[in-house]
């Protein structure tokens, strides 16, 4: 039986509506890249073909910057009392962060709030009791080493509403170009394979296309601290994955 892609030794054309997938379930594939699909073969020339791969790889890196957010919740009988009492700690907080070394451009406001609290009862309207005000700011810490110490600081001046630390990386193109790097190398072997199980030869690369990329930091656990709270607060920032996808174009031929 002739080989089904030679007519008298070359390759053969193929019609542009007759193309297939090779979809490959591999035992080593990680989550990502299970989900994306390994290659795809189209003839689409008089004596070449076109081979699409796509291919993933990440990269690990410890994280080096922590982002928390703090804030201070008062309540008070009316909006004013409770508005002035939440400015008053939350200079005190802010004093706080500058004193840790934190740089101005390292701390925003995320949001400032007042609500009014109400009792209710059977067959009766609401009942205002009282005003909740609440300041929180976004903290980005870049000495992880610090980050357990600068919360004790923050709830000992005052703040009663933490949330965090998210963790992550804050040169990621490093990391992202070694994903990168191992993706292509990926896309590559799985070329070299095909052409080899074809009885072709990789030619060239036509096009490389990001398909996008995965980051994968710790997540954000809340948590409320009160004034009574450990110092050094441990804190474990564990590891960041990095991940990228490739769409990588080869063309087989003799």
């Amino acid at each position: 039986m002739p080989h089904p892609f030679r007519v008298s030794g070359r390759l053969a054309p193929r019609p542009l509506a007759l193309t297939f997938a090779l979809v490959i379930g591999l035992s080593g594939m990680s989550h990502a890249d299970a989900q994306i699909p390994a290659a795809h073969i189209a003839a689409t020339t008089q004596d070449g073909t076109l081979l699409s791969v796509s291919s993933h790889a990440e990269a690990r890196r410890t994280p080096d910057i922590a982002t928390v957010s703090a804030g201070v919740v008062t309540q008070a009988a009316d909006a004013n009392g409770a508005m002035r009492a939440n400015a008053e700690q939350m200079t005190k907080v802010v004093a706080a962060i500058r004193a840790a070394g934190i740089a101005e451009r390292d701390v925003q406001t995320s949001g400032i709030n007042l609500n009014p609290q109400y009792r209710y009862a059977e067959n009766q309207p609401p009942v205002i009791t009282g005003y909740q005000a609440s300041n929180n700011v976004n903290v980005t810490v870049r000495d992880i080493a610090r980050l357990g110490k600068i919360l004790d600081a923050l709830v000992a001046t005052g703040a009663n509403q933490i949330n965090g630390p998210s963790f992550d990386v804050d040169d990621k193109e490093s990391a992202l170009d070694e994903a990168r790097r191992g993706a292509l190398e990926k896309a590559q072997a799985r070329a070299q394979m095909y052409a080899k199980s074809l009885g072709v030869r990789v030619r060239r690369i036509v096009s490389i296309s990001e398909g996008g990329r995965i980051d994968m930091p710790m997540p954000m656990a809340a948590m409320r601290m009160e004034k009574s709270a450990m110092a050094d607060t441990p804190v474990s920032p564990g590891e960041s994955v990095l991940g990228m996808n490739l769409d990588v174009v080869f063309e087989l031929g003799r």
